[in-house]
């Protein structure tokens, strides 16, 4: 199949999940601002290759790929990381909560083992800490959210492109489950916070693109409790 990339705005694609890569994939990110590029999440790592093509269908070569940044511990987001630092020569970024779990390939807490995997080890180049951390890409700036509660170290992307508040908030829809430390009162209080920051789009690792502030409220306030 010839690659390809689903455009979100001028800057931003999504060039993982599903058809585009591999069934089992969580969907993958693309953030490109004044040449520079991110990834947002790797996938299994039964499609790398596929994810980096379809990057330059996006025009975007990997050479201008500078750094991966996780949303989460959990396999179908990070099982491509340790390919994809090591094909790229590119550093990693994960919250220090679940940037253990990847490091060590622990394949129970980051549910490896749920897709019959193992997850290969990734070191973490910088580990972020606090409720919110700058990352600077292309003279721009994505902020990193701590929002806890699917896992100990989930984190949400957020930054501006086309005028328009671009939040990148993988599985906002869960699941909690004890193997994977999830916390209940921690995820309600994220999706709160999630709320709270007005997105125009949301960009999901299953539930694909939301466009619009209230397709997006309505969106992450269906898994708020009652």
């Amino acid at each position: 199949m010839a690659a390809r990339a689903r455009r979100i705005t001028a800057e931003v694609f999504q060039v993982g999940g599903g058809s585009l890569s591999a069934d089992a994939d969580a969907a993958v990110y693309l953030v490109a601002f004044a040449g520079e590029a991110a990834l947002i999440d790797s996938g299994t790592g039964r499609a790398t290759g596929k994810i980096l093509r379809n990057t330059a269908a996006a025009g975007i070569e990997p050479q201008q790929i500078t750094c991966l940044l996780l949303t989460h511990c959990h396999f179908d987001h990070t099982g491509g990381a340790k390919m994809v630092r090591d094909t790229l020569a590119i550093p990693v970024v994960c919250h220090a909560l679940d940037a253990p779990y990847v490091e060590a390939g622990d394949n129970v807490v980051t549910a490896a083992d749920w897709y019959a995997a193992r997850l290969d080890p990734c070191p973490v180049d910088r580990k972020l800490t606090g409720a919110s951390e700058a990352i600077t890409l292309g003279g721009r700036t994505i902020t990193a959210i701590h929002i806890p509660g699917h896992s100990p170290g989930s984190v949400a992307y957020v930054t501006t492109s086309e005028g328009l508040s671009v939040v990148f908030a993988q599985d906002v829809h869960g699941p909690l489950h004890r193997s994977l430390l999830s916390n209940a009162d921690d995820y309600q209080a994220s999706l709160k916070r999630l709320i709270a920051l007005e997105a125009d789009i949301l960009c999901e690792g299953h539930y694909g693109v939301i466009t619009g502030k209230r397709a997006v409220e309505a969106f992450i306030r269906q898994f708020l409790d009652a």
